[in-house]
């Protein structure tokens, strides 16, 4: 046990929220704040924040609103998970220079209690089952996502077509890899020619539909690619592509909402399913996945990712965006499809 001694001064600086986005976010909706660093408590802890993860999900936490997590508040430090390493320690379970995984917010430092260490989300990182930002993609939220959403809802069977939208995406790029590796079919849809060429040629999807071809593109890719139908659909984006993939459904065929990013930032309602009528007539069903409810199956799920990295069998892209003052233009990279695989924020070196 260790702690930073009480003359040692740091600057944590801050994004935090300080408006509600109307459309798209912009720097006006943050503010840039700094304060001293609080030393930590008995049993507690003081990280410093090396990277952030940048996730579509974070559009719907500056909402008001009800859903399955509270909004982040006017003036608050914005809600985002990381990794970092263990500054100074007055807990025997953590020692100085340890790596670790928390909900750090968009800041430089985080200061924990012992009581708040499980509400953090604190847990130690093993370098040795993947890199640090590895550990924000494929071994992180993203990757968890798609492999409970995959496996759990989707529950995949050897032989079966799966379609991933967001494909070149965090959660899109774990979600093709493990229904190969699970000996389905795989069709992805991705926004570009370089990014459908990618999950192809370096993830080994079996095929991949570039939706910004021309506005027929995601119908004539299912009925090429997909001439059996579609037997399990993972959705990232929502809108015209989900209604596109219902209407090519098998029987008993599983969609999961994991997300909806071409309807976040509307200005209007959102856009529902139009052809929603397709589950009945197809015995099919439509199951959203929140990634928070399977936390205490991670281990289980990194374990086996991570040896799918050792193997060779997974691949992990990240795209790093450098400088915590960066944050605003990061985060719209999401929504721009500007970002070429898991989007990171690099606010240290380790």
């Amino acid at each position: 046990m260790s702690t930073v001694s009480s003359s040692t001064t740091l600057t944590n600086h801050q994004i935090r929220l300080a408006s509600r986005p109307v459309g798209l976010p912009t720097r006006a909706n943050w503010q840039s704040t700094s304060e001293p660093v609080a030393q930590p408590g008995p049993d507690g802890v003081l990280l410093k924040t090396l990277a952030l993860s940048l996730d579509p999900a974070m559009r719907g936490w500056m909402n008001e609103g009800k859903s399955y997590i509270p909004p982040v508040g006017i003036g608050e430090v914005m809600r985002a998970g990381g990794v970092g390493q263990v500054l100074a320690s007055n807990n025997p379970a953590y020692a100085v220079g340890d790596f670790v995984g928390a909900g750090f917010g968009v800041q430089e430092y985080l200061t924990l209690a012992q009581a708040d260490f499980k509400r953090g989300g604190l847990f130690k990182i093993d370098l040795r089952m993947g890199s640090l930002t590895q550990w924000l993609n494929v071994l992180g939220m993203p990757g968890m996502t798609g492999y409970f959403g995959l496996m759990d809802v989707g529950q995949p069977k050897p032989g079966e077509t799966v379609v991933v939208s967001g494909a070149a995406g965090a959660v899109g790029q774990t979600v093709g890899q493990m229904a190969k590796i699970k000996g389905c079919r795989v069709v992805g849809i991705a926004g570009g020619q370089a990014k459908c060429d990618w999950v192809v040629k370096e993830l080994g999807f079996d095929a991949c539909i570039d939706y910004k071809a021309s506005p027929s593109a995601v119908r004539d890719g299912l009925k090429t690619h997909c001439p059996q139908g579609v037997d399990i659909y993972f959705d990232n984006v929502g809108g015209e592509i989900l209604d596109a993939v219902l209407a090519r459904i098998t029987r008993g065929a599983r969609i999961i909402i994991c997300g909806a990013i071409s309807q976040y930032n509307n200005t209007t309602a959102v856009q529902g399913p139009k052809n929603y009528l397709s589950l009945l007539v197809n015995r099919a069903r439509m199951e959203g996945i929140v990634v928070f409810d399977y936390t205490a199956r991670f281990p289980l799920a990194v374990a086996e990712m991570a040896g799918y990295l050792k193997d060779g069998r997974m691949k992990s892209r990240e795209d790093v965006v450098v400088g915590l003052e960066n944050f605003p233009e990061a985060l719209t990279k999401l929504f721009t499809g500007e970002n070429f695989g898991k989007l990171v924020l690099e606010v240290a070196k380790a």
